[in-house]
């Protein structure tokens, strides 16, 4: 399954324009196109695993965003992210992940992730995939990356179930959920809202996991106003009073949860990520998870986080 997989990846990805920029830096000191280089050995430093479906996977799990130039954060670093990323540095950053155990990648099929995917796999990586559906931009024929991908999970995406959530048309998410069942794949639902994951609850849907940001950047403009004494804010705003009422909302479903943005996409100092991780485990349940987005231009995120929930999850 897994040669298919690749197959078709790289099918997919023939299309795919910019595979390397001329001006990037190999990440693993090799020119692109060379072969690769003997995997890593294993850290002695392993992140603690969760069962999720008929796997084992890390309850670290790699965030997507990074990879594909999106930060939450401002359009300069947008471009940094975008810049610095090249094909080398996201399969470098994968087989390190590898190297601490994490194995899912919370994996979005759409522009340059699809190649991407395909090389880190054909080196050698292997990574079981959570995988964001519904995305604007994404044109995946899902029967098809179903057959030949066989990810773990599809959900469809926060942003897209919060729209629907807010004008009446949660019956078009729970139909897409559906045709998703239809597949064979475990079944998801994203959010920014603990309201959603109440209602999902409450009307019994045949889904079986949640993916849910900590902090709700989906208010609308009346929400908005009404908590900024009828101002509106200019980006994302991450109010430090959110996260409490998604992990509750985690905590009251059996279901396995992700939790995500639980260090505010970057906007938490350095000092504060410990907590901010302490937190998020202690408020999720065993059978939980997390997606956490990783950018080691300037620290060894990997390293540290793998770290962290090493720590975090052994102590005692």
């Amino acid at each position: 399954m897994a040669d298919t997989r690749r197959v078709f990846l790289q099918a997919t990805a023939a299309g795919v324009a910019g595979m390397t920029s001329p001006s990037a830096v190999p990440a693993q000191g090799r020119p692109p196109g060379q072969a690769a280089q003997p995997p890593m050995q294993a850290s002695a430093t392993q992140v603690p695993k969760m069962k999720f479906g008929n796997a084992e996977i890390s309850r670290l799990v790699a965030g997507c965003n990074p990879f594909n130039g999106v930060s939450h954060f401002n359009n300069s670093l947008n471009a940094t992210m975008s810049e610095w990323y090249t094909p080398d540095r996201v399969c470098a950053v994968l087989h390190q992940c590898n190297r601490f155990g994490i194995n899912a990648y919370n994996y979005v099929n759409m522009g340059r992730a699809v190649s991407d995917l395909a090389r880190f796999e054909a080196e050698g990586g292997k990574m079981h995939l959570i995988v964001q559906g519904a995305n604007r931009g994404d044109r995946t024929d899902l029967a098809a990356f179903v057959k030949a991908a066989s990810p773990l999970g599809i959900y469809n995406m926060g942003e897209t179930v919060d729209r629907a959530f807010q004008t009446g048309a949660m019956d078009e998410i729970r139909e897409w959920c559906k045709k998703v069942r239809d597949l064979g794949t475990l079944v998801g639902v994203g959010t920014h809202k603990p309201e959603v994951i109440a209602l999902v609850e409450e009307q019994g849907w045949d889904v079986d996991f949640y993916a849910g940001c900590v902090y709700n950047r989906t208010r609308t403009e009346g929400e908005w106003r009404q908590l900024l004494n009828g101002q509106l804010p200019i980006g994302e705003i991450y109010l430090a009073d959110d996260p409490p009422r998604m992990y509750k909302a985690m905590r009251q479903t059996r279901k396995p949860c992700f939790a995500f943005k639980i260090v505010a996409a970057g906007r938490l100092s350095v000092a504060a990520l410990d907590q901010a991780f302490q937190t998020a485990f202690e408020s999720i349940k065993a059978t939980d998870g997390v997606f956490v987005g990783l950018f080691p231009k300037y620290r060894d995120e990997v390293r540290e986080n793998a770290e962290r929930v090493h720590r975090i999850l052994t102590r005692g």
